[in-house]
């Protein structure tokens, strides 16, 4: 047992005697629980094995043997996190609950599923990979590789910075686990067998092999209980940890100083504006920005750090190579700037201070990798006293100078990666996958392919089955509060400007936000607003680098974020209020530093900074294309949106398809003058006292010093006689069909509806209908059906938009019916009172969910959703019905005007179909 006092925590490490099972358990005083059970899966090839069995895991278990337990506990749970993820070396299951009952029904739902699965043969078909006719029912189809794993893989390879990282682990740690992908290659994904799968599970899933986590305020005792009446008929074994050493490497194995000091030498030399490498090769435009492989990599058993650029010239590598040398050799000689070295341990401890709602899981990912490769978790946690033993280092010797001689300069086991654009990549990768299809069916016997049909056929079978969801433990509706939790604001006027206060313990940390309303901004400089809020936290000013500014940020405050905002009015799609954010933290000793250094940046940065406004365009248009990647079903739902409501239609401009279209054109121009022209016209009316309101959320002993500081802020702001409040163009919705051809092997596909503000008491009925949308329909035949990552239904409260979304879907146009059908589905469905029940836990998870302290009393700040709103809408979710939900459908979705886009592969349907509009 060790208390770590810097995070008000004792934790205590334990071992099971029968079984050999690790167990870290973190006491704090949070109502936030945390479990977690993970178990070291390293790969031995790239066929996905650890992945696959992480989701065919959670098909059924011994004691819950229905199909899909794990979902179908995220609507009879409170759980304000649930999920699984496999890593490179381990795998592991955590959720958190702040409810006892419902802590103790997942813990004994991911246990059984984790050591009593039934891990059935259709299921890893399902999951996993199978060959199936185009159409299960028609054996006249030609026949396809499908599965929910596979189709995700392909989704992921279509990711530039993912395939990089994947391949440079290839060849930087060969012959290891970390050699071979966790997840999966699409191309070695339908090698996995059945058998191969049950091997895995069985000398790798067992207490042996596991390291149990525990958080919060829930007793150990009952931990220990729980977790000892689930393991203890088990016996004990040595698990394969695999081969995790490449061999030759002479390199000492770290301790967990070491990597501390690692991620701190990684911080110093990467991070922000002025670091060593950011000036060297991003300011030079060498490359856009970094890869998204840059920096310390903790997650091996030898750890490593990359260096990396992305939307580089070819000719340029041997200069970049160049250049990343010399920055290492000067810092060998010079170290690095002391003033940046304090910034980084005040980051550091700053960081300490500053509690979230998910404090608990955050530590969880914090320690795992350390802790699945033999560290003591507790050494990990003790952050002070890693920070006062590289202060000593740093008092007695050439420290970071002694780490860049033994890891850089003398270290042989450096690897160079260049990774170039193929136009035919996606080509190159349909193609294989044909000609691998072809290789598995042209061998297959008239029966064989009578067993895949068959099993096509039970799989539909199993899909479609009604089952007895009564075994699965549940809470109920009476668990839920029927008041809301509340936080006490004041609100007071400081010279025009309104201010809210939160008066609460934040642990010595002042939060600060302000927006700035942008009304009477001339319509052609708005979709300029996202590239003005990044470079004034970007440019500098007149007199002072950007490098230099970035030091006084990371020395004084938790960071400044600009951004741009948007927020529908509650009671009017029509109406919403549109602006930029600024928004810092700092510890209270350090406030009038932090409201000067926003000062600068808003009264004096320098547009005219063309070098440096070249190098966030690049970067810019680079990452919001790796982002498409990622989230491309967000994209897709909001250009649908963006033609039903005025507001959303804004929020699409500052930050989806269209503008990743612009900063792409950006990227071509030269005409830096128009841009720098339109940045300081949007300066001339922005961020002045009068267009401000501010949000402040610190102790009630800082309030006098935030007052007087605040005051001063204001007072120095620039006075502007703001364009009278211009009336908000017209908007005409429109109802198009979109598509944007991207190169991905599998698709995201969104419709969208206009439905009824946040005040409407429709909306709640709205709510709960998008739920039991997505549990008991869209599930089943996007995912389980169409082998599609994801796919569901949403109503956005804020927007008043209802919304059918797919994620990395190979079948779109399949999707599309499926939402349509899905409506009438609801006409013909009888839904039981358990299913509406469980529908409105499925919404409170969210509605209740664990709240940050800097994020008290924002719905109110940003929204204007007053307690009374919030608590009315509390009453209409619980009273929901089956007809509500019946009522809502028929109204605003039956029939009605809706927009739809797709992201993605390019098919011949919508190519040649005049209906649709392509976005080239």
């Amino acid at each position: 047992t060790r208390h770590i006092p810097e995070l008000e925590l004792t934790a205590t490490q334990l071992i099971h005697e029968v079984t050999g099972a690790s167990h870290l358990h973190i006491a704090r005083n949070d109502n936030n629980n945390v479990f977690g059970v993970g178990f070291s899966t390293p790969p031995t090839n790239n066929s996905g094995t650890p992945h696959i069995l992480e989701h065919t895991t959670l098909c059924g278990s011994k004691k819950f043997p229905v199909r899909d337990p794990f979902f179908k506990m995220s609507n009879r749970s409170l759980a304000n996190f649930m999920n699984a993820m496999t890593a490179k070396d381990y795998t592991i299951y955590p959720f958190a609950t702040t409810h006892k009952l419902d802590f103790e029904n997942l813990r004994d739902v991911y246990m059984d599923a984790t050591f009593h699965p039934y891990l059935r043969e259709l299921d890893f078909k399902q999951e996993g990979w199978r060959l199936e006719h185009q159409q299960p029912n028609d054996k006249s189809t030609p026949l396809q590789f499908k599965g929910v794993v596979y189709n995700e893989m392909k989704g992921q390879m279509s990711n530039a910075g993912y395939l990089f990282y994947t391949r440079v682990q290839e060849n930087m740690f060969p012959g290891t686990t970390y050699g071979a992908d966790s997840g999966g290659d699409p191309k070695y994904i339908t090698d996995l067998t059945y058998q191969e799968l049950l091997q895995f599970h069985k000398t790798h899933y067992h207490p042996s092999n596991a390291k149990f986590y525990t958080y919060g305020d829930f007793p150990l005792r009952d931990h220990l209980i729980a977790i000892d009446n689930k393991i203890r008929d088990f016996g004990k074994f040595n698990p394969d940890e695999g081969v995790k050493v490449v061999n030759p490497f002479e390199s000492p194995r770290r301790d967990n100083f070491e990597t501390f000091a690692l991620k701190i030498f990684g911080y110093l030399l990467l991070d922000g504006h002025a670091s060593p490498m950011y000036k060297a090769l991003i300011d030079t435009n060498i490359g856009s920005d970094f890869s998204e492989n840059t920096g310390y990599d903790p997650s091996t058993r030898i750890s490593c750090m990359s260096i990396g650029l992305q939307g580089m010239k070819e000719n340029d590598v041997p200069l970049a190579e160049e250049v990343i040398s010399k920055v290492l050799e000067d810092i060998h000689r010079d170290g690095f700037d002391p003033k940046r070295i304090e910034a980084a341990i005040h980051r550091t401890e700053l960081s300490i201070k500053h509690k979230v709602s998910s404090f608990g899981l955050g530590l969880m990912h914090l320690i795992s990798s350390g802790w699945f490769n033999g560290c003591n978790p507790a050494e990990i946690l003790e952050i002070n006293k890693n920070i006062e033993m590289l202060k000593e280092k740093l008092r007695t010797g050439p420290f970071f100078q002694n780490l860049v001689s033994k890891y850089f300069l003398n270290n042989p086991h450096t690897l160079i990666s260049i990774m170039l654009p193929d136009q035919s990549y996606t080509e190159n990768l349909s193609r294989e996958e044909q000609s691998r299809l072809l290789a598995k069916t042209s061998t297959l016997s008239p029966g064989e392919k009578e067993e895949i049909y068959e099993q096509s056929i039970q799989l539909l079978k199993k899909q479609e089955e009604k089952e007895d969801l009564s075994i699965l433990p549940s809470l109920h509706i009476q668990d839920i509060n029927k008041q809301m939790k509340t936080f006490e604001l004041r609100f007071s006027d400081m010279n025009g400007c309104p201010v809210q206060w939160r008066n609460t313990s934040t642990n010595g940390i002042t939060y600060f936000k302000a927006i700035s309303k942008i009304e009477g901004l001339k319509e052609d400089l708005r979709i300029y607003l996202p590239l003005f809020a990044q470079a004034l936290t970007s440019l500098g000013t007149k007199t002072r680098s950007m490098a230099d500014i970035d030091d006084d940020i990371r020395l004084y405050t938790g960071g400044i974020s600009t951004s741009t905002f948007l927020s529908t009015n509650h009671s009017d799609l029509n109406i919403y209020e549109d602006g930029l954010v600024i928004a810092s933290h700092s510890l209270d000793r350090n406030t009038d530093q932090m409201y000067d250094i926003m000062k600068q940046l808003i009264c004096e940065t320098n547009f005219d900074n063309v070098d440096k406004l070249r190098t966030i365009i690049f970067a810019n248009a680079a990452n919001m294309m790796n982002s498409v990647v990622e989230h491309g079903h967000q994209y897709a739902s909001t250009f649908a949106a963006s033609k039903l409501t005025p507001a959303v239609n804004k929020a699409e401009t500052y930050g989806g398809m269209t503008q990743l279209h612009f900063m792409n054109k950006l990227t071509g121009t030269e005409d830096f003058d128009t841009i720098i022209q339109k940045l300081k016209e949007i300066a001339e009316n922005v961020f002045s006292k009068e267009s401000l309101k501010v949000a402040i959320t610190c102790g009630s002993e800082t309030i006098n010093n935030n007052e007087n500081a605040l005051k001063k802020f204001l007072n120095e702001l620039p006075q502007r006689n703001l364009s009278k409040v211009a009336e908000q163009s017209a908007f005409r919705s429109t109802h198009e069909k979109a598509f944007f051809p991207m190169p991905f092997a599998v698709n995201f596909c969104a419709k969208a509806f206009k439905s009824v503000p946040y005040t409407h008491p429709d909306g709640a009925k709205l709510q709960i209908l998008s739920s039991l949308m997505g549990t008991h329909y869209l599930h089943r035949e996007i995912r389980e059906k169409n082998g599609a990552y994801g796919g569901g239904a949403r109503y956005n409260a804020t927007t008043g938009i209802f919304s059918f979304y797919s994620y990395r879907d190979p079948k779109t146009l399949e999707t599309l019916k499926i939402y349509k059908d899905s409506i009438k589905w609801v006409e013909e469905r009888r839904f039981t009172q358990q299913e509406i029940d469980e529908a409105k836990l499925s919404i409170f998870q969210h509605v209740d969910a664990p709240t940050s302290v800097f994020e008290e009393g924002m719905i109110y700040f940003t929204e204007k959703i007053t307690d009374e709103q919030r608590q009315k809408r509390r009453e209409q979710l619980l009273a929901v019905t089956e007809d509500d939900v019946k009522e809502v459908a028929k109204v605003y979705l039956e029939g009605q005007e809706n927009a739809i886009a797709i992201i993605g592969e390019g098919k011949p349907e919508i190519l040649n179909d005049k209906e649709w509009k392509v976005y080239q």
